[in-house]
């Protein structure tokens, strides 16, 4: 089928379904254009959840959909691609938190949201990359545990000194792939460039940014920002709607190659027109989980 043909079929699907179609950041530029609201994961989930949509599609991978669906439980929710792992989200089980937690009964536990729903409804609170840091600082404990990034988790920790938090070993891999190295040649080749780094980066690589921020933050920042070049420290697809927002200015990345989340770029027209048309996949969740773990995202959202 034509590509003209395919989105006229997709409107067509979408208006008949009820549905809204989410595209995060990273997907790719004919999913972001034709998607009704583009952004971070619990940014879109939550703008969903205020619609009249029955249906939500959401372009972005497997804990963006369950998260759509713990915020939006009564309406049908579907991932136009059934395997799109998050690999970050995948490296802390329910088991390992509840270890944890046994270890250090005391502590509060703050679940980043690219998590399983599992993981949430097991945690205390919710949080993004943008409000982590104001997160951990309404606790009064002095131990936190903070899962599943280390490299958030350690972004968070430079706020608090007064704190200790715990995490483990999990990361986004194509957020931690990026050097130092490849940022400094960035900077040299780019020298009138600012760097914006996101927080799931290492702390070498955090240590050399002119500003730190999610996603959205990075959005935001090329908008308001009075500098005209920026090297943008994410997944080598934020780059398109920077450019398509920011037509005056321009954008650098200094591991094009390095940073693309595989699972990001698995959803095009083809596929959005086969979930529409064929309701599928549809994310299930269990009740009780799903009460829990909104639990920690209402808790989130009462404080920020």
């Amino acid at each position: 089928m034509e590509k003209e043909k395919l989105i006229e079929k997709i409107l067509e699907l979408k208006k008949k379904r009820k549905a809204i179609i989410l595209a995060h950041n990273y997907q790719p530029p004919e999913i972001q254009d034709i998607a009704d609201l583009k952004g971070d994961s619990l940014e879109l989930s939550l703008k969903a959840s205020q619609t009249d949509a029955e249906v939500i599609v959401f372009c972005g991978v497997f804990f963006m959909g369950e998260t759509a669906k713990i915020v939006s439980p009564q309406k049908k929710v579907l991932l136009p691609v059934l395997e799109v792992p998050c690999e970050m989200a995948n490296m802390i089980l329910p088991e390992d938190l509840l270890e944890l937690k046994e270890k250090y009964p005391e502590a509060p536990v703050v679940t980043y949201v690219n998590s399983t729903a599992e993981v949430k409804a097991l945690s205390d609170i919710c949080c993004t990359s943008a409000n982590a840091v104001k997160v951990v600082g309404t606790f009064k404990e002095k131990r936190i545990i903070m899962l599943p990034d280390m490299n958030l988790a350690q972004y968070t920790q430079r706020f608090y000194p007064d704190k200790e938090i715990i995490f483990g070993d999990g990361f986004c891999p194509f957020h931690h792939i990026l050097t130092a190295k490849e940022v400094l040649e960035c900077k040299k080749k780019y020298p009138s460039a600012v760097f914006i780094a996101h927080p799931e980066c290492k702390p070498e690589v955090i240590d050399l940014a002119d500003y730190t921020a999610s996603t959205s933050g990075m959005l935001r920042l090329a908008k308001e920002l009075p500098y005209k070049e920026f090297i943008i420290g994410t997944e080598v697809g934020l780059l398109y709607p920077l450019a398509k927002e920011n037509p005056e200015k321009k954008f650098y990345h200094p591991a094009p190659d390095k940073m693309v989340c595989p699972s990001m770029k698995k959803i095009g027209l083809k596929e959005l027109y086969e979930s529409l048309e064929e309701l599928k996949y549809e994310v299930v969740l269990p009740e009780e989980i799903i009460k829990k773990a909104y639990r920690a995202v209402k808790r989130m959202l009462e404080i920020v």
